[in-house]
């Protein structure tokens, strides 16, 4: 990806990752964990993977370090994502272009409509974090072929 990216688009590339989780990564996965506000296949997720930095497929695709989604859930509070409001969801990531993605308590991944939190809209992107994972690795593997990162 990155030996033509500079030739093609005329500047170097960015980060492009996937970071294993350290010890301060893991303490803020179980303190999420304890909070009773992440899915249990999230949890797994942030004690293995520190943070994912996709800087160069389209407008980026990041899912935040543990730590990152646990700052933001004590500055901001849940987000609501249903239409009962009794659930919170935790904001894991982004695509780079304001929209974020959100991880319901129940494992469902939405994405926002717009890049404001204030009053959002939500589109369901995913069931569950692997197949939203699935969904990254689609993108990622359309974007070597054809330079088109999809819809996610």
């Amino acid at each position: 990806m990155t030996d033509e990216f500079e030739r093609r688009l005329g500047f170097p590339p960015g980060a492009n990752e996937v970071r294993l989780a350290d010890h301060a990564d893991q303490a803020a996965a179980r303190t999420l964990a304890q909070a009773g506000i992440v899915p249990a296949d999230l949890g797994t997720f942030y004690d293995t993977i520190g943070d994912v930095t996709w800087a160069d497929v389209g407008n980026g695709y990041f899912i935040d370090p543990a730590g990152d989604a646990l700052l933001r859930f004590k500055q901001y509070g849940a987000v609501d994502v249903s239409a009962d409001k009794k659930a919170g969801s935790l904001v894991i990531g982004s695509n780079g272009g304001g929209l974020s993605y959100i991880a319901s308590p129940g494992g469902v991944i939405y994405r926002t409509r717009t890049a404001s939190l204030d009053e959002p809209e939500f589109d369901r992107v995913a069931d569950d974090l692997r197949q939203f994972l699935e969904l990254l690795e689609r993108s990622l593997t359309r974007f070597l072929a054809n330079g088109e990162p999809g819809c996610l």
